[in-house]
């Protein structure tokens, strides 16, 4: 799937010649009030993160293929394609349902998408931005700029765990908190107080 500015998917006919509706590779949950659709490679994770955030109480919309569409108000909805709905792949088990296994209440029919984020292979650390201070471009969907988070992946982290706090930090990001600019923000203040007590020292000298 591809990153950036570019629209996703397979577009369908919009008013105008525009396209209001796509078929886009990636997986679709509901997680803490938010619609979240995971994105990344064939293979990296998605739907194993996505069991284990099921398992949790998030709810399940869609695996693997998600139809989105644009609304007259300018947002976009995703929901699971009528043929897939409810059933998920996990590589060892094969297709399961599910709707039978955690009930009725872990699904839901379909959900605004309200970030975006893609899981790629851990490059070293060279490769990541550590503090968070650099946030990728939104992504752009039928049109429609969606918050985006890239995750890398390697052995050892917890994936789900990281989308969770993924999904509280972009609802900080939104009432205008971040983390990484308050503690740069410190440490210049630690940095200007101890630059002042050097003055202060050279001077009584």
């Amino acid at each position: 799937m591809a990153r950036g500015r570019g629209t996703l998917g397979r577009p369908g006919p919009g008013p105008a010649g525009r396209a209001d509706r796509a078929l886009i590779s990636g997986g679709l949950l509901g997680i803490a009030g938010l619609g979240v659709l995971i994105a990344g490679d064939s293979g990296i994770g998605k739907s194993e993160s996505a069991l284990e955030l099921i398992s949790r109480g998030h709810h399940f919309i869609s695996d693997d293929v998600v139809e989105v569409s644009r609304t007259s108000a300018g947002r976009v909805v995703g929901r699971s394609p009528s043929l897939t709905r409810h059933y998920m792949e996990i590589r060892g088990l094969g297709i399961i349902n599910i709707k039978e296994i955690f009930g009725s209440r872990a699904v839901k029919l379909q959900s605004p998408i309200d970030l975006v984020i893609t899981l790629h292979k851990w490059q070293g650390s060279g490769g990541t931005d550590r503090l968070g201070l650099k946030f990728p471009e939104d992504y752009v969907l039928l049109g429609v700029r969606v918050p985006h988070l890239n995750i890398p992946v390697a052995p050892g982290r917890n994936i789900a765990t990281l989308i969770e706090v993924a999904c509280k930090v972009n609802r900080l990001r939104k009432r205008g908190y971040q983390a990484s600019e308050e503690i740069v923000s410190k440490l210049e203040r630690a940095l200007l107080r101890r630059s002042r007590k050097g003055v202060l020292s050279s001077e009584k000298r």
